[in-house]
């Protein structure tokens, strides 16, 4: 990753005092992931630039994690580490400038203490939550945000956006200030870090978010993303945070609750997820049954139906499904794939691997792969889950999806499930599709014609069940496909 710092206060090489790196020198810092060098393109009077460059090792980045880490123990089961861009660009960035966050300068004492004309530039930065959540993130402190989004390939516009976004803030600011809304904010933005998120990382969050962050609008997001979702964690920054000003923890609380790792304006998706919650409230369905446990109910009693004795979830993400099967001691073979490293790991920990007994851990399989390549160890299952996941794939990419599930692995059933876009009508508030990151949502009659097609190109047969209440005019909020392959075939 790349990020430059540049100023046009006269003489604008005073930045490097304020960085402790000389101009005239390109240095290179060691870290446990890679190499972070430093270095200046241009260093004059008027205008002056410092260019930070982490070149990460992926081999360095997994022999990091030694037998003291808290993760150690799940590296037998998920073999790909979180490779969290952001997080370790975040790191590097507070090793490096470590002196010139704390706002010192031997040399220039007056000059920590003054606020500088700055460009900070980030031509390639994730960002779950698009160009406006990095405006909402920085604006609010005072910075002009120029956050243009990065299509996922020029050669094909229809695939549309990637998650990364070029970033330019440019204010004037106190360098210290400025080096310390990127440490938090760099992995908020990407919502995810590359190591265990212990409990001292409320006290860097609230040591680096000292004079700005307890009256940041967006505070609560900012916690809860900064901490990785750990909402103990969270409470205790939102109280310590209280403690600075006149507002009560309950009263700086709810931003935190209404957080989602959606695209802007979030309220959209949380409007979904609350209206899906509902769903149990009717027809009949105990009250606090939200439609994705229906969901993950129906395909369960659909594999014991289907008299299935080995299921792969394919798009496992954090393992719900996953646990649940191995909950079940009729599955005897579990697989879990996802294209995420991250959900993998996360999925570990929630199925508590490390304390798991022999018996149930021998009958789990964890790893990593794509839908779009073909993969031998997608073969031998009974059956195949494909839950909420077709969805999330680029139309283009759909057929390359289908030849590796039904014609190479070719399990004796398939189940997938997809939203019934025909059922958003139903969701106050809703003006798109249930979730940023979905290619398309299909009607009932689309989703059938592709899965009849599907069904006739590779030898299965296909029938289709509601999940959810089926309204009468709209139909159910999710619908399910089963594939059962023939047996001629």
């Amino acid at each position: 990753m790349l990020l430059t710092i540049t100023t046009t206060a006269r003489p604008a090489t005073d930045l490097g005092f304020l960085l402790h790196k000389h101009p005239e020198r390109v240095q290179e810092f060691g870290q446990s992931f890679g190499t972070a060098t430093v270095f200046y393109p241009e260093a004059g009077d008027e205008r002056c630039t410092a260019a930070l460059v982490l070149e990460v090792d992926p081999i360095a980045l997994v022999r990091s994690r030694g037998k003291g880490s808290p993760d150690f123990s799940l590296s037998q089961y998920v073999n790909d580490r979180p490779y969290a861009a952001s997080s370790l660009l975040a790191v590097a960035l507070a090793d490096v400038f470590r002196t010139a966050r704390a706002g010192r300068c031997r040399a220039r004492p007056e000059l920590p203490g003054t606020p500088l004309p700055l460009e900070l530039r980030l031509p390639a930065l994730p960002c779950r939550g698009g160009p406006g959540l990095a405006r909402r993130l920085f604006e609010p402190l005072g910075w002009e945000v120029a956050a243009q989004p990065i299509v996922l390939d020029d050669g094909f516009p229809e695939w549309g956006e990637s998650r990364y976004v070029r970033l330019t803030l440019s204010g004037s600011a106190r360098l210290a200030d400025a080096l310390n809304h990127l440490y938090v904010l760099l992995p908020v933005l990407d919502d995810g870090k590359h190591y265990w998120i212990a409990p001292d990382e409320v006290d860097k969050l609230i040591r680096a978010g000292e004079g700005w962050l307890h009256g940041h609008p967006e505070r609560g997001l900012i916690t809860r993303r900064y901490l990785g979702r750990r909402s103990k964690l969270a409470r205790t920054a939102l109280a310590r945070l209280a403690e600075l000003g006149d507002e009560t923890e309950e009263q700086l609380e709810p931003a935190v609750e209404e957080d989602a790792p959606a695209d802007e304006p979030d309220a959209q998706e949380v409007a979904v997820r609350d209206a899906e919650a509902r769903e149990g409230a009717g027809g009949g369905a105990p009250k606090g049954r939200s439609l994705s446990v229906r969901r993950r109910e129906a395909v369960l009693a659909k594999l014991e139906q289907l008299g299935a004795a080995s299921v792969i979830d394919l798009g496992c993400g954090q393992g719900e499904l996953v646990g649940a099967l191995l909950a079940r001691p009729r599955f005897a073979r579990v697989g879990g794939m996802d294209v995420s490293s991250m959900a993998l790991t996360i999925a570990a920990r929630k199925l508590r691997l490390d304390r798991m007994p022999d018996n149930r851990r021998a009958r789990l399989t964890l790893f990593q792969g794509a839908l779009t390549y073909t993969d031998k160890r997608l073969s031998g299952y009974d059956a195949a889950v494909l839950m909420e996941v077709i969805e999330h794939v680029d139309p283009p990419r759909l057929a390359a999806l289908e030849r590796v599930v039904f014609a190479h692995a070719r399990p004796g059933h398939v189940l997938v499930t997809t939203p019934n876009i025909e059922h958003n009508v139903r969701y106050e508030f809703l003006t798109g599709l249930r979730h940023p990151d979905h290619r398309f949502e299909w009607t009932r009659a689309e989703f059938a014609a592709w899965a009849t097609r599907v069904a006739g190109q590779y030898g299965y047969q296909v029938a289709f069940e509601p999940v959810g209440d089926d309204d009468p005019e709209v139909g159910p909020p999710t619908q399910m496909g089963v594939f059962t392959r023939d047996q001629r075939s």
